[in-house]
């Protein structure tokens, strides 16, 4: 039993004559005869009284009608919803991130959602080691993360350059230096985040290197905690450059460059590779490349791998 036979027994039951059924679907009678034979055939019951000249139905055939009305209203449906889907009236995008390349996502998500207000936009807080695998296993269709994945079923473009950024309060005696030395910092009581990353270790082996104690006596949850707990006056921080933009023009807390810690993070929109990626997240991408050419400095769309 398929659609076009279920169209056929409606068109005959609706005219009530397989000769005006066939005139209604532009086929001739006896292919219209043919598929009633073989839907018939399929059921094993006769659908239409033969004894009747306006094709009357058989109570299989009244059955048979309604169920025949639902499946191609069901139909219907179906070619709406894939209709508004394209058109991106309906749909929905899940995204997955961490607090600091959250950031990132917010000019980008403001822009999705000016273009396409009736889709669902939802960002999981996840951690940065655990996103590759949310995506893989289709918890998220696109993650961001600080780091190049080592993950051959995914692909990878960079959005976003940043550097980490020495922070300090603004009456804090280094607040006032163009430049400091690593040296310098040997000294200082670092707030830390308490998440372990790929950047804390390259921290961690800048300061061995150049022989400079690391201080690190408050470890604090989130990049918010620190930012707050600097600017007021508690230690020194190294955050995520695109974290601290606010504060630092609002003159909440000074950045200071330190030579030696010259450590660039590149974010990255990642997502399976090869896969069939949603009308949603289609036009997500496109959002951000789109950002990337208005923006520029910072902001970047480049494919690796």
């Amino acid at each position: 039993m398929d659609i076009f036979q279920l169209e056929v027994f409606l068109s005959v039951a609706r005219e009530g004559s397989f000769s005006r059924a066939a005139e209604r679907l532009f086929r001739t009678q006896p292919a219209v005869s043919q598929a009633i034979r073989k839907l018939e055939g399929e059921l094993g019951e006769s659908l239409f009284d033969r004894s009747s000249r306006n094709g009357t139905l058989t109570d299989a055939g009244m059955v048979l009608q309604e169920y025949a009305h639902k499946l191609m209203n069901l139909r219907a449906e179906a070619h709406t919803a894939l209709k508004e889907l394209r058109e991106m009236h309906n749909g929905k995008l899940v995204l997955a991130a961490n607090e600091f390349t959250c950031l990132y996502l917010l000019p980008v998500l403001e822009e999705f959602r000016r273009l396409y207000p009736m889709i669902k936009v939802t960002v999981q807080r996840s951690l940065a080691s655990t996103i590759p695998a949310d995506v893989l296993k289709h918890a998220a269709e696109i993650g961001v993360l600080s780091f190049s994945p080592d993950e051959p079923l995914l692909q990878s473009i960079v959005v976003y350059r940043d550097e980490l950024a020495f922070v300090v309060h603004p009456r804090h005696p280094l607040a006032a230096s163009r430049q400091a030395r690593i040296k310098q910092l040997g000294a200082e009581s670092f707030v830390a985040h308490n998440v372990s990353s790929p950047y804390r270790a390259k921290v961690l082996e800048s300061f061995r290197r150049h022989k400079t104690p690391l201080n690190m006596d408050v470890e604090l949850p989130t990049i918010e905690a620190i930012k707050k707990f600097v600017s007021t006056g508690n230690g020194v921080a190294l955050v995520p450059g695109i974290c601290v933009e606010a504060e630092v023009e609002r003159g909440e807390l000074v950045r200071v460059p330190v030579k030696e810690l010259k450590i660039e993070r590149k974010l990255r929109l990642v997502y399976r590779r090869n896969a069939s990626l949603s009308h949603a997240a289609r036009a997500f991408l496109k959002v951000a490349e789109a950002i990337s050419d208005q923006r520029k400095g910072s902001y970047a769309y480049r494919r690796e791998r």
